[in-house]
């Protein structure tokens, strides 16, 4: 029951679209990732997902559109919904995401950015 400051926990880890765990709620999990370049194509059967964007611009693209999601900004995927989060121009995005702790990383989709553990910080 102490603050977490999300610039100090994003300070300690380098490796992009490798969420990190910062906190549990209830099912639900709080990670933060830092983004560059283009995720993977994917869904969540069964789980929505929360990005709140806290440095940078994120571009979240879905099969018929691409919402922009700004410093200060949150965004729900729901559950079954195609999407691909990713940036542009090389910048460098860093992002909260709250999800159950059921959520696979890719959904179904297994591709090199997969992971399957979260660190702790």
């Amino acid at each position: 029951m102490k603050p977490i400051n999300l610039k100090q926990k994003h300070a300690e880890f380098t490796k992009q679209w490798h969420p990190h765990q910062i906190a549990v709620v209830d099912d639900m999990q709080v990670l933060l990732a830092k983004l560059q370049g283009e995720f993977v194509w994917h869904a969540h059967e069964h789980e929505d997902e929360l990005f709140q964007v806290i440095k940078g611009t994120l571009y979240m693209q879905f099969r018929d559109r691409v919402e922009v999601v700004k410093e200060g900004d949150i965004i729900v995927v729901p559950k079954g919904v195609e999407h691909n989060p990713m940036t542009k121009n090389g910048e460098e995005v860093h992002v909260l995401l709250f999800e159950k702790l059921t959520t696979a990383h890719t959904g179904k989709v297994q591709h090199e950015k997969t992971q399957t553990e979260y660190p702790k910080i």
